[in-house]
């Protein structure tokens, strides 16, 4: 009898722990580990101080280079096979062409600073490497690849043209403070992408430095690094905007830490898991602290008019910023299509540079928050083509501001004929929004996409009408469709 008082005493203790706590860390606010992002991160290396290993004087940083490559014999050819230094993609075949092409900023076009084609030592300052000054470059020499670029943490190391270090910047300081990427790092090159900071993405600014909860959740609340999401093997981030990139290989998922199935407690939200993207609801503006560029005029470059960076420079034209801006929306299913060197336009109309792909009959595409770029920028009024001016350097338009010679010059780099008549055609460029993540509490509610001051336009997308008040109906097909 005493033997079964113990054991109904033991039952109750451990009924009690299995109720109990249970109960007292939801009071607490504990998260689940299935729905802590953090339970995703991988741990990250020990850090090795450098200061005692790095002795110096480095005079160039492929000095630099040199030396870590003792230890890490691996790490410049591992860079050597990436985006990052290559610049270019593997061969691919996009919609409506019969052989395969390559893109990438190498040598695609883009309604910013246009190309850099004829224009490298101002483009390459923001390359993994060092010494890109012209299309003799040796993508072969790993010898040149950048480590401190990545790794530098005493936030002193500065890039100048052609990726070589700015002029009096410390590399043995810089060498010995080696670690892990931080945000200045990767931010150093993608916050300031197109001329400066906030210009390219409106989702990729100095507000990421350090922002509060309300402006990025995973970076305020969370104190993520930009590596926690975009995580990396031998030195191949994981990661893509179609910018640059066509397909949709290595990407970050926000599935890759949130299970999707259990990130929602109301299910009329999980049924737009399907036809609408996490960003859609979870980003509702984008430019939130700094303006971003939405429009480039280059026809007006060259004249003597008052200067402000966010209104007019001389030497690329007239601007257009906004700030807290509402995204455009559009079925994206990963991949994009691209408008090359040489495809003939209708310079009446937009030619969109990098098309999403996807529709509301694309069951991989999801609608997806855009900036939208758009941009007046050089073409050939005979051939009826995008022209590749050269802007940097001798002849280029920036020094002369002679549009014919810059055309004229650019062309002949990238073996096109140039007819010597010139005009300015509107193109945009699609910018997915991935950052500035609100709280869950900030997320957009039904009001903001449906009703009549709803932010969607549903028959752009491919509905008759809200599909609250439709239906979901396909006006493509009659099919039902339900974000």
């Amino acid at each position: 009898m005493k033997d079964f008082k113990y054991i109904w005493i033991i039952g109750l203790v451990v009924t009690a722990l299995l109720v109990i706590v249970p109960i007292a860390s939801f009071v607490r606010g504990e998260s689940e580990p299935e729905t802590d992002p953090w339970a995703f991160v991988p741990a990250a290396p020990i850090h090795t101080d450098h200061t005692d290993l790095l002795e110096g004087p480095f005079n160039s940083g492929p000095e630099v280079t040199a030396a870590c490559l003792e230890c890490h014999e691996d790490a410049a050819h591992q860079v050597a096979q990436t985006a990052h230094w290559t610049w270019e993609s593997e061969p691919v075949l996009l919609p409506g062409r019969t052989e395969p092409v390559t893109t990438g900023k190498k040598t695609s076009l883009n309604n910013y600073c246009i190309g850099i084609q004829s224009n490298w030592p101002g483009c390459t300052s923001c390359h993994a490497g060092y010494g890109w000054e012209d299309a003799n470059f040796d993508f072969s020499n790993e010898g040149n690849v950048d480590c401190l670029v990545c790794h530098d943490t005493s936030g002193l190391y500065i890039k100048s043209k052609a990726g070589l270090p700015a002029d009096g910047v410390d590399l043995l300081a810089a060498a010995q403070s080696v670690g892990a990427p931080t945000r200045n790092n990767c931010g150093s090159c993608h916050f300031n992408g197109g001329g400066g900071d906030a210009v390219k993405h409106g989702d990729l600014d100095s507000s990421l430095l350090n922002p509060p909860d309300s402006i990025d959740v995973h970076m305020g609340q969370h104190d993520f690094v930009c590596t926690d999401c975009h995580q990396t093997e031998d030195h191949n981030i994981k990661g893509r905007s179609i910018s640059v990139s066509t397909n949709n290989v290595n990407q970050v998922y926000c599935t890759d830490c949130h299970v999707a199935e259990m990130v929602h407690a109301d299910e009329r939200i999980t049924v737009h898991l399907d036809a609408v993207a996490c960003q859609t609801c979870h980003i509702p503006a984008g430019a939130v602290r700094e303006a971003t560029k939405m429009h480039w005029d280059w026809s007006t470059a060259g004249q003597d008019l008052p200067e402000d960076p966010h209104v007019y420079l001389k030497i690329k034209g007239s601007f257009v910023y906004e700030e807290n801006f509402t995204p455009q929306y559009a079925w994206f299913n990963g991949a994009a299509d691209r408008y090359i060197l040489g495809d003939l336009i209708d310079p009446s109309q937009p030619t969109v540079l990098n098309q999403p792909l996807g529709s509301i009959d694309d069951p991989t595409a999801k609608i997806w928050p855009f900036k939208i770029h758009a941009a007046n920028q050089p073409y050939d009024a005979v051939y009826n083509y995008l022209l590749q001016p050269k802007t940097v350097g001798e002849g280029g338009f920036w020094t002369d501001f002679n549009w014919d010679q810059a055309l004229r010059l650019g062309s002949e780099v990238v073996n096109m004929a140039y007819s010597g008549s010139y005009g300015f055609a509107p193109t945009t460029m699609y910018w997915p929004l991935s950052h500035l993540v609100v709280p869950g509490e900030d997320a957009l509610q039904c009001q903001d996409c449906h009703g009549e001051n709803g932010r969607m336009d549903w028959e752009a997308l491919g509905y008759y009408g809200d599909p609250m008040r439709w239906g979901g109906r396909s006006v493509t097909t009659g099919a039902a469709d339900t974000p």
